[in-house]
């Protein structure tokens, strides 16, 4: 009977403390308990989940840069990792049949100011009435063809990889040269070098792979069990990083092999930190209506099934039940009768609660 009555006893002692929401204690006494608070930080976002993803490069921000006619690699100066610039100096071939799209340009050049020496004569002629109106049109016709010809040769040694300064050289000097040279289309990295020096390549062969790293996306694999709890503009963020994206797409398809439904998320701003094919552990953070606020774990203590929080005011700490919405390692994301502007307990929760259901000491 006296075990019953002093079991009794002890549950209405701690149902009082417990009713007690206010906890009296001395700034001494907080600092005798190593009892540390630190402001609330207010969030709109509840953790859902984790998901691999992977890291990859806009299908628009990457480009393969390929041999524009066929000959001998002579010069590879780029690298692989290697930050390029446009225009910049990335393979060197030796092409002879480059050799021969420079002397059609020269041929077809020739003819053209040949075909103009013809026109301004029978220009001439027809204003002094020696050539008939006929003989005219039909030099201007052939002044024409010969002009076409040569815009055409012109643009060929421009696919084939010349630029407009090398042309006009090429027309001033008249001396062929069988050097092509391969330059950067975009700013960007070599993410990949596909061809070696002494090789012989053909046409449209591959060089490089090169990409602007400007924008990164994730490829992320999610359950389709979990599909219905994601929205396109929802939060990611990486695991053991500062880093976040936003869900940008949900794709239409379920990978038959894992059964999982592809999200792409674009990254926030750069992200040094990453590189181009990288497997990454990611966190669906889901956007909420409601502020929540989010706190260490060691901040919150359980009592009875309730999670509480202590808020600093000038008597000690009130003591305030909340919910806890989401867990994110060793954070929690919390929500209840609170305000940003708050104080709370974020280390000695423990001797709190003990203080507070009258299980420890005064000290």
């Amino acid at each position: 009977m006296k075990k019953c009555w002093f079991g009794l006893l002890l549950m209405q002692t701690l149902t009082a403390f417990a009713q007690d929401k206010q906890i009296h204690i001395s700034q001494e006494q907080i600092d005798n308990l190593d009892i540390k608070v630190a402001a609330l930080s207010a969030s709109r976002q509840i953790p859902l989940f984790y998901a691999p993803g992977k890291v990859v490069v806009p299908a628009d921000h990457e480009v393969l840069i390929s041999s524009s006619q066929p000959g001998l690699v002579t010069q590879l100066p780029a690298n692989i990792g290697d930050k390029i610039r446009k225009g910049q100096l990335l393979a060197q071939l030796n092409s002879p049949e480059l050799v021969g799209l420079q002397q059609a340009f020269l041929i077809a050049n020739s003819e053209l100011n040949l075909s103009g020496l013809e026109r301004r004569r029978d220009q001439k002629l027809l204003q002094e009435g020696v050539i008939a109106e006929r003989r005219w049109q039909e030099t201007q016709m052939l002044h024409g063809s010969k002009s076409a010809k040569a815009d055409e040769a012109r643009q060929l040694l421009l696919l084939a990889g010349m630029s407009a300064a090398e042309i006009k050289n090429l027309g001033q000097t008249r001396k062929l040269d069988n050097r092509l040279n391969i330059r950067a289309s975009i700013d960007g990295v070599v993410l990949e070098r596909l061809t070696s020096l002494g090789a012989r390549l053909d046409v449209q062969a591959p060089l490089y792979r090169v990409a602007d790293l400007s924008e990164l996306w994730l490829e992320i694999n999610i359950p389709q069990e979990r599909l219905s709890n994601i929205h396109v503009g929802d939060s990611v963020r990486l695991e053991d990083s500062e880093i976040s994206a936003r869900i940008s797409l949900l794709g239409q398809s379920v990978n038959r092999e894992n059964q999982t439904v592809l999200a792409r998320a674009v990254i926030d701003g750069s992200a040094e930190d990453l590189r181009v094919g990288q497997n990454v552990n990611v966190q669906i953070m889901q956007n909420s209506a409601q502020t929540g606020f989010i706190v260490p774990n060691t901040a919150i203590a359980q009592n009875e099934g309730h999670a509480y929080v202590f808020v600093r005011n000038p008597d000690g700490f009130a003591v305030t039940e909340v919910t806890v919405t989401g867990k994110q390692e060793a954070d929690s994301l919390i929500s209840g009768p609170l305000s940003a502007s708050e104080q709370i307990a974020i280390k000695g929760a423990v001797a709190l609660k003990a203080t507070w259901l009258g299980l420890g000491g005064d000290e």
